[in-house]
């Protein structure tokens, strides 16, 4: 048996550690021959790959980002990127790819499954939590975990100062990093790109904290988030070389926005790409290893074109077809409960 492997889209805590469970299961227990590719999808249509032994993924288990590199797009995204990557599998006599990627990712697997008929499994991973199918991503944990220490860090200088602080935090159109760090840090109000916001209704709430005597406001917003009414402008960088645009920024417009309003002063602070980066917390690192390990016991069993889901404390096999081409979203009903009570 041979088994290829690729991590695509952005990096996330946690992939090492996939990478590991699943090599040594397949080498210890069935004798398998495991390959790495490159770079995600262009590694594949390149050919380009690394034997991964034993001794290859000893000691990567606490390891932030990835041993084999990763990157946005995919074979769909070149003229001869499918012939590319089918030509490689053939060479090469893969039994199976494992693709642990984000909705990008995943979608391009589910299509050369459904289409192409290729033995794919899918692993999900972003820091995001917004695959469909599955009740957490694996590095979401880590990164919820890395934006609440700031917000905690944050309180303290906010509160010498008496100052307002507007946190921004990943999210692209997805708000659970957000919404569970806004939570957990005890945030005056969060901004998530589910619900669009007044900014005078942010502005009052921040008010609102002031006249109680206290010292300190802390936004939480994601990066995604927007105003409902587009009563300011937002910063514009166009976009990546899949279209997407860039975003980043949300928090320097929301400041100034709070600032001009309430006449407190506002200060910013991007989290950024601190919340992918660094070693997965330990929730992760097992969640990691199961999904490895399952992922063999999959390609064992040939069930081809399915994702790996956490489902209450365990792992299900759900078709790549229901993941394709789908956001998952925060609970707006959860979203609420928390406005309702502790906004302001």
């Amino acid at each position: 048996m041979k088994i290829g492997v690729l991590t695509g889209g952005g990096d996330c805590p946690g992939l090492n550690a996939v990478i590991r469970a699943l090599t040594r299961s397949a080498i210890a227990i069935h004798g398998a021959e495991v390959v790495g590719f490159y770079d995600a999808w262009d590694g594949v249509m390149d050919d380009r790959a690394i034997p991964l032994t034993i001794d290859a993924v000893r000691g990567t288990l606490p390891r932030g980002g990835t041993i084999l590199g990763t990157r946005r797009g995919g074979p769909y995204d070149q003229p001869d990127g499918v012939r590319r990557v089918k030509e490689t599998m053939r060479v090469r006599g893969l039994d199976a790819l494992v693709v642990i990627g984000g909705n990008g990712s995943l979608t391009v697997a589910s299509r050369l499954h459904s289409e192409e008929g290729l033995p794919v499994i899918g692993i999900p991973k972003t820091i995001d939590n917004d695959v469909v199918g599955t009740d957490v991503c694996f590095g979401f944990t880590t990164a919820v975990q890395i934006a609440t220490d700031a917000i905690d860090r944050l309180h303290s200088t906010a509160e010498s100062h008496d100052r307002v602080v507007v946190i921004e935090v990943m999210g692209r159109d997805a708000g659970w990093i957000a919404l569970q760090s806004g939570i957990a840090g005890g945030a005056t109000v969060i901004l998530v790109p589910e619900r669009p916001f007044d900014i005078d209704v942010v502005a009052d709430l921040v008010r609102r904290r002031h006249a109680r005597g206290r010292q300190a406001s802390l936004v939480v917003v994601a990066e995604g988030a927007t105003p409902a009414n587009g009563d300011f402008p937002l910063p514009e960088y166009g976009t990546d070389h899949i279209g997407r645009p860039k975003l980043g920024g949300i928090s320097v417009a929301v400041a100034h926005e709070i600032e001009r309003l309430t006449g407190f002063d506002t200060r910013v602070v991007q989290i950024g790409l601190v919340q992918r980066g660094g070693t997965p917390c330990a929730f992760d690192r097992v969640l990691c290893t199961r999904l490895g390990l399952e992922a063999v016991n999959a390609i064992v069993e040939q069930d081809f074109g399915t994702m790996l889901a956490v489902r209450a404390e365990n792992i299900e096999r759900v078709p790549l077809s229901h993941v394709q081409g789908k956001t998952r979203t925060i609970d707006v009903s959860l979203y609420q409960q928390v406005a309702d009570v502790f906004f302001g």
